[in-house]
């Protein structure tokens, strides 16, 4: 019983330093060269098939000059889809034009998560930089 509550303790606390860190990281943050990059993890919370899928977005003169998946908890096998097939369609695309890339078909709950993801950084870039 004893190490049971010390496992749950211990969660909490990790969970804590979790919800710390995310809040302490801005969500878009500018470079040399004018270039922009905006974490969606505070700013969007669409889900794919088991979790959200926060993206780190990197923005050059109004084009998305790559996009990179952060830690989830997506079931690694068809989130390696989404990184491989996917995520590399949307560099050198403008924002509106992200929004024309199909889905994967078998990854799609985790492609709509992602394109929403995308979204939410697009958003957030027009109203911010």
């Amino acid at each position: 019983m004893r190490k049971l509550l010390l496992l749950c303790a211990l969660a909490v606390s990790v969970a804590a330093m979790a919800q710390e860190k995310k809040q302490e990281e801005p969500v878009m943050t500018k470079e040399k060269g004018g270039v922009y990059v905006i974490n969606t993890t505070t700013i969007c919370d669409a889900k794919g098939y088991k979790s959200p899928t926060p993206l780190k977005v990197t923005v050059k003169k109004d084009k998305v000059e790559s996009v990179e998946a952060l830690p989830n908890m997506e079931t690694p096998k068809y989130f390696r889809r989404i990184t491989d097939e996917l995520i590399p369609k949307f560099a050198g695309l403008k924002f509106d034009e992200c929004e024309k890339v199909d889905a994967l078909t078998g990854a799609t709950m985790s492609s709509n998560a992602v394109k929403a993801n995308l979204k939410a950084a697009s958003d957030y870039y027009k109203k911010n930089k």
